[in-house]
């Protein structure tokens, strides 16, 4: 880039949990095959000793000159950088100072580095560290559409009697649901025939479509019944 393009140095990533900021992340070092893709949480960032947390904040970012052109994504980056206040601990406090220092690049070359940041939670990042996010991009949940792409997407190859009128009615009553609650739905939904069988003392035997080729019909098949109802067979 020439003149006063310049890439962004800072992009914060936020929304409501479970809508895929993690993921994103995870493309961005697919994509970036050049690059060179540091991921840390907070957790990796706090020491219980005195100084080991600002020195871990100044060898991320020095690695990360090193290895240039990198990025670095810090998960869930409010817990370590939320807003300072009287009652936060002095160690605390020299994190978000060092955090601010290497973000800034005071002394140091930044160009070549992303600093790339994800939460849930934006309004309680510290005033200064949200500034040095210079471009911040909302994930929202997922609109009807989407979330119909979810339901498929999470079925798969799974055999199901499901039409494209039942995947659009379960999208309309989903509306809130994030992509990670829509995972959770299916896996439960994937889990009831589990279920049943593990429980079931009796089966019976039913027409139905084949595991392997769901074209093809079959007359073998069991299935869970009740001990009263008519051919149900008692297996242990």
């Amino acid at each position: 880039m020439k003149g006063k393009r310049t890439p962004w140095r800072g992009i914060l990533l936020f929304g409501p949990p479970g809508t895929g900021k993690s993921y994103i992340a995870k493309a961005v070092a697919t994509e970036a095959q050049n690059s060179t893709f540091i991921s840390v949480s907070s957790s990796d960032l706090v020491s219980k000793w005195l100084g080991e947390s600002e020195k871990l904040v100044r060898e991320l970012f020095e690695l990360a000159r090193r290895s240039k052109p990198s990025i670095i994504f810090i998960d869930e980056v409010d817990s370590l950088c939320s807003s300072r206040s009287d009652n936060e601990s002095e160690s605390a406090r020299r994190i978000k100072t060092e955090f601010l220092v290497q973000m800034q690049g005071v002394g140091h070359d930044m160009d070549g580095i992303l600093v790339l940041g994800a939460t849930n939670i934006p309004w309680i990042l510290d005033a200064a560290i949200r500034r040095r996010f210079e471009k911040r991009i909302y994930i929202s949940l997922p609109d009807t559409n989407a979330r119909k792409d979810m339901f498929k997407l999470h079925i798969g190859d799974t055999p199901n009697c499901l039409t494209e009128e039942h995947q659009r009615e379960l999208a309309r009553k989903t509306e809130g649901y994030s992509g990670h609650d829509i995972c959770m739905v299916v896996r439960d939904a994937l889990m009831q025939p589990v279920r049943k069988v593990q429980d079931a003392t009796h089966f019976k035997r039913v027409n139905g479509p084949s595991p392997h080729d769901p074209n093809v019909n079959m007359h073998d098949l069991l299935t869970p019944c009740s001990p009263g109802d008519p051919g149900a067979m008692p297996i242990a």
